[in-house]
């Protein structure tokens, strides 16, 4: 199975954290969506999009990239990292996944290091977060995916 992660990882690196441990561990190419706009996505069977949240939506650049680059039907998989985990966060890129008539096999969130907005006044929120624990549930996430027990 070919698969792909295209993420965004711009304020202190959380989802790339989660992303960089997913590839050490899987047979997995990443993309990130700030540097590489465009993409041939036809020959992957599986397409993973991750990101930060930012009031509730995926980064700009994920969301912009599945716009212009997702293929129709295809299989795909979320990946957040956010000061508030809650379901609402994968909203704006499954609107587009939808839109693009594509089957979600899977959802992962983790609290991340906050420090947007009105959160850096306190210094932050889920300070060493993603920790571990967040990283080995990601992988563990991916690799269940891939053999089909998510």
């Amino acid at each position: 199975m070919k698969s792909v992660i295209i993420y965004a990882s711009t304020h202190h690196g959380n989802t790339k954290k989660l992303v960089d441990a997913i590839a050490s561990e899987c047979e997995i190419e990443v993309v990130d969506a700030t540097k590489v706009k465009e993409k041939d996505l036809k020959e992957y069977d599986l397409i993973g999009f991750a990101s930060g949240i930012f009031y509730t939506k995926f980064a700009a650049p994920v969301l912009g990239f599945a716009g212009v680059n997702l293929p129709v039907d295809k299989d795909v998989f979320f990946i957040a990292t956010a000061g508030n985990t809650n379901k609402g966060n994968f909203k704006s890129i499954e609107a587009i996944t939808n839109e693009k008539k594509c089957k979600v096999v899977g959802r992962f969130q983790c609290k991340g290091f906050d420090t947007y907005g009105p959160m850096k006044l306190i210094g932050g929120i889920n300070k060493n977060r993603p920790n571990e624990e967040d990283i080995k549930a990601a992988v563990d996430f991916y690799k269940g995916i891939i053999d089909g027990s998510v």
